[in-house]
């Protein structure tokens, strides 16, 4: 059962679609508004988003731009407006399919699945444990070992060292971190990121003065890398 969020403010669109979509297995999620859309997104984390793009807030593509920010949940967009420059520009701005008014659930049933197969087919590859150096993160079972030792994280802390190890020898801006792994897409504070790494250190047996794995980037970020590695 795959948990849907549709953003559609259209009352006579919305309730016989929810209904159907429902009658196809899918538990379905609605907001009218984008606002209300954005924050459902990021509070419940659907498997997949069907966007209308004319909501009364803020029109969808912008919606769609600001998803893309903070999240790469799938997208499916409904639209009536079917000219293929439009639908090039919802494509570019990240939506992963979309579908032209009036459709059916049917049509959107089958979009939806074809879109989430695609989606785990390529999901094998976030579950892949993660070395570098003696660290090991294994994403499936959220457990770090370092030299084969665990280490004991917050959920916060593995997300954190997580996406920097996806990124091995890459410097991550703060802002990244903020976005990718406090789902803050703007503002926030960078002592947030600070404080956080700072713990990450200590369990890793390390410093900001004295860094083995996380290293300090002055006014850029943070890198993840082996010890040892010459720059």
């Amino acid at each position: 059962m795959a948990r849907l969020l549709l953003i559609e403010d259209d009352l006579t669109i919305r309730t016989p679609l929810i209904r159907a979509l429902r009658e196809r297995g899918h538990a379905v999620a609605a907001a009218s508004t984008a606002m209300a859309g954005l924050r459902d997104a990021l509070d419940d984390r659907p498997d997949l988003v069907v966007l209308d793009l004319g909501l009364p807030d803020l029109d969808g593509r912008e919606l769609l731009r600001m998803l893309r920010a903070v999240s790469s949940v799938p997208v499916i967009v409904a639209t009536a407006r079917d000219d293929e420059a439009e639908i090039v520009r919802v494509l570019d701005a990240g939506a992963d399919d979309y579908v032209v008014k009036p459709f059916t659930a049917a049509q959107l049933d089958a979009r939806a699945r074809a879109v989430l197969r695609r989606g785990a087919s390529g999901a094998g590859a976030q579950d892949r444990s993660l070395v570098v150096g003696e660290l090991r993160i294994d994403p499936r079972a959220r457990q770090v070992t370092l030299a084969g030792t665990p280490v004991e994280l917050t959920p916060r802390e593995f997300d954190l060292l997580h996406h920097l190890a996806g990124r091995p020898g890459q410097v991550v801006t703060k802002r990244e971190l903020l976005t990718e792994v406090w789902q803050i897409p703007y503002g926030g504070a960078d002592k947030t990121v600070d404080v956080h790494l700072s713990w990450l250190r200590r369990k890793l047996g390390e410093s900001a003065q004295e860094p083995r794995y996380l290293h300090t980037v002055r006014g850029v970020g943070v890198r993840l890398e082996a010890p040892g590695v010459r720059r």
